[in-house]
């Protein structure tokens, strides 16, 4: 059963998503050219469609694909009905409130009413000041918000906000937070009916993927004696797994799978208890 997947054609969640897909095993034809479309040439009866992020809600809505990966900045502000499957936990940002430092305010409720909101997020930033009982005017920009408040178009902006630099360099603060965003993969409900199966295996192998990437894979041989101070520091997913070694009966070997912020540490105390052959590797996909 054919199966179509929409991604982002540029922006900052394309390249991250197309290393997500190839690290779970997908070989997507002519995928680094950006194309419209690709074939996926071991995933059977698969497809990947490159569109504009801001779309891809509304061909999955529609049903015109199974399945995209977006914002949820963007499935919020579209406010159309789609499946979310899993949170991606990259492209992390916030859709926030921030006015001019001279205006001298520290909070949205203190906004005076007439004030004019420029955005590209109109539907979710008039659902947040109608909660607040402002009585605002939003313009829609379609990027450069930061930039209103100077050229005298706007009082207040609502923008998407990662680090804060672009605020701080256009003198602006940041007030309040409408929402937290990060990539999501999303599903038709027109199509879970019939393709469940292949959404929910697709859904998986992107988790596995994500779920390795703070791993790393350690094997060391260890003398026998200094087995459980091991275990004490390297428990692993599910313990540290044993093995004897041919001809060896004072030395096991254990694999491990560790944090890559634990592996330095690990390392080192591995040393001190007298463990040899000590190899790290990085891990593409872990299937639970």
């Amino acid at each position: 059963m054919s199966l179509k997947l929409a991604v982002p054609n540029k922006g900052r969640l394309n390249e991250r998503t197309m290393d997500v897909l190839r690290q779970a095993g997908l070989d997507i034809e002519n995928g680094a050219e950006r194309k419209l479309y690709a074939s996926v040439k071991n995933g059977g009866d698969m497809s990947v469609l490159f569109l504009r992020a801001q779309d891809i809600v509304r061909f999955v809505h529609s049903g015109a694909v199974d399945m995209g990966i977006t914002g949820w900045d963007i499935v919020l502000e579209t406010d159309l009905e789609v499946e979310k499957l899993i949170d991606l936990g990259y492209g992390r940002c916030r859709l926030s409130v921030a006015v001019p430092e001279a205006m001298g305010i520290t909070s949205a409720a203190d906004i005076p009413d007439g004030s004019t909101v420029a955005t590209s997020f109109p539907h979710m930033a008039g659902k947040y000041f109608a909660g607040l009982g402002k009585n605002v005017n939003i313009i829609t920009v379609s990027g450069a918000a930061e930039v209103t408040p100077h050229l005298g178009v706007a009082d207040v902006i609502v923008d998407l906000v990662s680090s804060g630099s672009t605020l701080k360099t256009n003198k602006l603060i940041e007030i309040a937070v409408i929402a937290e965003s990060q990539a999501v993969l999303v599903a038709s409900k027109k199509s879970l009916p019939t393709k469940e199966t292949e959404m929910r295996e697709l859904a998986s192998a992107i988790e596995s993927v994500l779920a390795a990437e703070d791993k790393r894979y350690l094997m060391a041989d260890v003398p026998v004696d200094m087995l459980d101070e091991a275990r004490g520091f390297l428990p692993g997913v599910a313990g540290p797994t044993v093995m004897n070694i041919a001809g060896r009966e004072d030395i096991v070997a254990i694999h491990v799978v560790v944090d890559n912020s634990l592996i330095y540490d690990s390392v080192n105390r591995l040393k001190r208890i007298g463990a040899t052959g000590i190899l790290i590797v990085p891990i593409d996909r872990m299937v639970p």
